[in-house]
């Protein structure tokens, strides 16, 4: 099992990426393979609106974002964390979220009915960790929201969100424990719900050849 964590902070030693590594921690706990890369070390250019991507699924701009897309496609679950910028994500995040359009597909006569690449592939599991400075959680905004809508409109069940406050200088999450823990818990937890998918996914194969060699005799 493969879980890759995406970190939007320029800060590589910053509280962002100290809780996805955390959750990425909790889940090697549970046995996964882990991936961290941070989107600061990309250069990712913002989604064109072309329709490139309308047939092949595969966004047209030759940049770092090409790296990128073979890592989401082989994990089974994903870990994306910002800071909070005026209310919402980092540009980074943003940016990184839109180019993810590729995987959208959408009805030629009727754009209210869409699916997704994750979806016919039988769907993918996140997590999500929003960090703010403020104290007060409406100051945060939309930054949990907007990796957790974009999350499940691209085919993933978000299992888990650890919105976490009142943290702005670098390291500081180190201090807090009860932060640590629920970035901790919520990689272990989307492992586990993962593991579980996988795990029905073999009781109900089975099931299936028991029914139909009932419906034979």
């Amino acid at each position: 099992m493969k879980i890759l964590g995406i970190s939007g902070s320029k800060r590589k030693k910053g509280n962002t990426s100290i809780l996805v590594q955390e959750a990425l921690q909790g889940a090697q706990k549970e046995g996964a393979k882990t991936e961290l890369i941070f989107l600061g070390d990309y250069a990712i250019k913002g989604c064109l609106g072309c329709e490139g991507c309308k047939d092949t699924y595969r966004c047209v701009i030759d940049d770092d974002m090409q790296k990128i897309y073979p890592l989401l496609l082989e994990s089974d679950g994903i870990i994306l964390g910002s800071p909070t910028y005026f209310y919402n994500i980092s540009a980074d995040m943003k940016a990184f979220i839109d180019r993810c359009y590729c995987f959208e597909v959408f009805a030629e006569e009727d754009r209210s009915c869409w699916s997704s690449i994750n979806e016919a592939r039988g769907g993918k599991y996140a997590a999500v960790i929003a960090v703010c400075e403020q104290q007060d959680e409406k100051d945060m905004g939309f930054a949990s929201e907007a990796m957790c809508l974009s999350l499940q409109a691209l085919g993933y069940r978000v299992i888990d969100q650890v919105k976490v406050f009142n943290l702005f200088k670098a390291g500081e999450a180190l201090n807090d424990n009860d932060v640590l823990r629920r970035s901790g818990k919520a990689g272990e937890k989307l492992v586990k719900t993962i593991q579980l998918r996988k795990d029905l996914e073999v009781k109900i194969k089975d099931m299936d050849i028991k029914i139909s060699s009932f419906s034979e005799s």
